[in-house]
Order: structure tokens, then sequence, then C-alpha cells
């Protein structure tokens, strides 16, 4: 067993992290004041696709960093158990559930870099989602790794290196990571989720080997129904009637998940559990008028409950996209004859059915309004202007 067995697909990246986690284990136990840069780096940066691994290539380095078993990366001794379970004292994990980290997170977080690590050979800071970071953001953590702590490591995790600053990127190490197979993410949905094989390579395939993606449209009913009531809106369009009831239910990214709540009710009882939540952290009923020396504070933490919820309603809404254009990706290859597997196989007849009544010229421009519309809703276009149209464009 190794701590890396998770990453699949990933043999090279491998390889790189597991040289790392030799070099800096033979250094330690020498006692050596610094590790070879050509096998060890204390600031890196893994880039690859959505879904890859990015994440979990990180957790799977700091582990084999601190891991005190017979081999680097063991993945059964406790320091490695904590490393992937995520709650390792010498393990911080920077991410956010709002639109943007901010600099004042990460000020702290650099201030603690240069505490000396409380239980392992190695402090770590994860951040997930480094293209999350403004640019003043970025420059407050340059300082700190051009001149880490000691026994300081950073690791940024992002799509692509252009995501973060030349001055950023030319001082980490590159880890590049790979799409894996569809059938080899099945593969480890069925050995670690217990999915049934079938359904397994079905969520692979619509998920496009997003391990993430993956596990929770085979494990998690609102995912799944955020997925089929996408597609099957394409696949029963046909008019501007249809295309504004789409519009409308594409919008409401609550009742997307299919539990029977409206987004109205959601957003009513989320605010209620919420000020509840502000209200008992101050140590206040949740009647009690709110004194005036704690106001700021309340005020502070309702605009961050605002601002989780803008990133919870866009992450949907671009997902909703995303499986847009890979059903008129899957019409094109059968317009086309491509000799490729189709994205949403569960959705063959009705990929069938429309790339019989319609040309590749019009797939295409499906395809274009379908990518505007993304771009539209990144803008902060309203979203229900945007789905209608798309939507309209796509009848």
């Amino acid at each position: 067993m190794s701590i890396f067995d998770n990453l699949i697909g990933q043999e090279v990246a491998v390889h790189e992290l597991q040289r790392a986690a030799d070099a800096a284990r033979s250094a330690n136990q020498h006692n050596a004041s610094a590790v070879s840069a050509q096998a060890m780096s204390q600031a890196w940066l893994f880039t690859g696709p959505p879904g890859s691994g990015r994440s979990l290539a990180a957790l799977s380095l700091a582990g084999a960093l601190l891991c005190t078993g017979p081999t680097r990366g063991c993945g059964i001794c406790p320091q490695c158990v904590s490393v992937l379970e995520r709650n390792h004292p010498d393990v911080t994990l920077v991410s956010t559930d709002q639109v943007t980290i901010t600099a004042e997170q990460v000020r702290e977080y650099v201030a603690s870099s240069y505490v000396a690590p409380t239980s392992g050979a190695w402090r770590i800071l994860i951040i997930e989602d480094a293209d999350r970071m403004l640019t003043r953001t970025t420059n407050v953590l340059l300082k700190a790794i051009e001149e880490p702590g000691a026994r300081t490591v950073w690791m940024l995790c992002t799509a692509a290196a252009a995501d973060v600053l030349p001055t950023i990127r030319s001082r980490c190490r590159n880890i590049n990571l790979v799409t894996p197979q569809a059938q080899q993410v099945a593969d480890l949905l069925v050995k670690r989720d217990g999915v049934e094989p079938h359904a397994a390579l079905v969520a692979a395939r619509a998920a496009q080997s997003h391990i993430g993606l993956a596990r929770a449209l085979a494990t998690d009913p609102h995912a799944a129904s955020i997925r089929s009531k996408t597609l099957n809106i394409l696949a029963k369009i046909k008019g501007v009637g249809d295309a504004a009831l789409g519009a409308h239910l594409l919008a409401d990214t609550i009742a997307m998940r299919g539990d029977g709540t409206t987004k109205k009710e959601a957003l009513e009882e989320d605010s209620k559990v919420l000020e509840e939540k502000r209200m008992a952290a101050l140590g206040l009923d949740a009647t009690s008028k709110v004194p005036a020396a704690v106001r700021s504070q309340v005020k502070e933490s309702a605009e961050a409950a605002r601002r989780r919820q803008t990133r919870q309603e866009r992450d949907v809404l671009d997902r909703e996209m995303v499986y847009m254009l890979s059903f008129y990706r899957d019409v094109l290859v059968q317009q086309m004859g491509g000799n490729v597997e189709l994205i949403n196989v569960d959705y063959e007849q009705a990929i069938d059915r429309i790339a019989a009544s319609s040309t590749t010229h019009d797939t295409l421009e499906k395809l274009d309004r379908i990518s505007q519309g993304r771009a539209r809703l990144r803008a902060n276009v309203p979203a229900q202007l945007v789905m209608e149209s798309v939507l309209v464009g796509l009848r």
C-alpha cells in the first residue's frame, strides 16, 4: 500500500513525488541542513485539468514528507493517515467557499509558515484553487515562497501554470497532472466507493474523468439530479416556450438539486440558520438585539455568507454549462462519424436523434452559443437572461 495509490493515471508525477520524498527523508536521516534542490523543493505548483487530482497529489506528497513508516508514503502510519484525513497539525489547507481567497487570509498563513512544525519534519501549506487569489493576494505570498522557513513547504494547486503570476511560478517546481482514463476512474469508484461497475463507468464518462465529480454523480442524488435535469431540457427542447421554461429551471440552482425545495425557501432557511449561528457564536440569543460593539462582526459574517452563496450558485451554473457542452460535443461526434466514445452514453438515443435532424454547422453554432453564455455568467450577467439567450439558440 502507498499513499500515492489513489493518484490513478499519474505515473510520471508519482515518480517525481516519490523521488522528492526520498530525498527529504535521506536529508533528515543524515541531519543535512538543506535538501538537494534537484530532487526536493520547498515550493511546488500542481497543475492539471479539473478532477485530475491536484489537491490529492499535494496531500500525498505532504503525507510522504511526514511519513514515519518503513517506506516513504506508506499510507498506513499515523502521519500518513492524519494527512489524508486532513487533520494533521503540520499541514494547513488554504481554500475558500467564497469567490476569492483574500489577502488577509494569506497574510495569516504566511506568518504561521515561519513557525517550526509541531510533530513532523515539515510544516506544509497547501493552497487549493490558487487561481482564486487576486494579484495583490499573490504578491503577499511571493516573499514567503522566495525565502520560506527552514522546514516549510508551500504547495499551490491550479488548472494551469498561467493562472499564477510569473514571479510565483518561476520559483515553484511544477508537477503537471493528466486526465486519467474513464475506465481507471470507474475502477477506482468500484474499489473505493463500492459503486456498481456499469454505473461507475457511466459516471466516469459523464464527468469526463473528473474523479471528484464522477464520485458525486455515482453516489450523490443531488449532483446526479443537476446533470439529468440539464440534459433532459436539451433532449426535449423544441420551441421558445420550452426554452423559457428550461431557462427558468436552470437558473434556479436550488430546484436543480431535486430535493423539492424552492430557491426562495432555501434562501430563507439558510438566512435563518446562519443568523442563529452568528448570534450563538457571539453568545447572544437569536431574538436578542445586537449590541453596537459587535454589529461590525455580524455584518462581516453576513457578507461572507452572501459571498459563499454566490460562489455556490456560480459553480452550479457553470457545471450546467459544461454538461451542455458535453451533450453537443457528443452530437458533433455522431454527425462526423467519429470513432470515439460518447461522454453521455446514457443519452445516446437523444443524441442520435438530434444529430440526424441537424447539421455540423448548426451544432458548432450551438457550442459557440453555450461558450458565450458561460463567459457571460463569469461576467455576472443575470443567470436567467443568460440561460434564456442560450436555450432560445438551441431550440
